[in-house]
């Protein structure tokens, strides 16, 4: 059975950090690729950042030099950092596989940045 879970969110203010997680089940996490996207309720689901197997990474230009997505393989785990953190930063984030052309999401973590 695959299980994304996420964890991390939370309220911040403007200008601060947050650090998602993502636990993943072996089946999907081993020898594929991971993402983070987000969503606002009006608006279509948005790439934020993926990272390859081998550690590659890549980002969508608004978050480009203050988020940063990693993996541990041995926790079969996917973290997004979040610094420097604005307003309209506030999503629901979601983990994100695919495998054998099945996509699945976990339930996601909801990231409110207010002041």
């Amino acid at each position: 059975q695959v299980r994304l879970v996420e964890s991390g969110g939370g309220l911040v203010q403007p200008g601060g950090s947050l650090r998602l997680s993502c636990e993943a089940s072996r089946t999907i996490f081993s020898n594929n690729a991971m993402d983070w996207y987000r969503q606002a309720p009006t608006k279509q689901r948005e790439l934020v950042a993926t990272i390859t197997s081998g550690g590659s990474t890549s980002y969508a230009d608004s978050v480009k030099g203050r988020f940063t997505i990693s993996r541990d393989n041995a926790k079969n785990t996917v973290y997004l950092q979040m610094n420097s953190l604005k307003p309209e930063d506030t999503d629901v984030y979601y983990c994100h596989g695919l495998r054998w052309n099945i996509h699945y999401w976990g339930r996601g973590t909801p990231v409110t940045v207010s002041s």
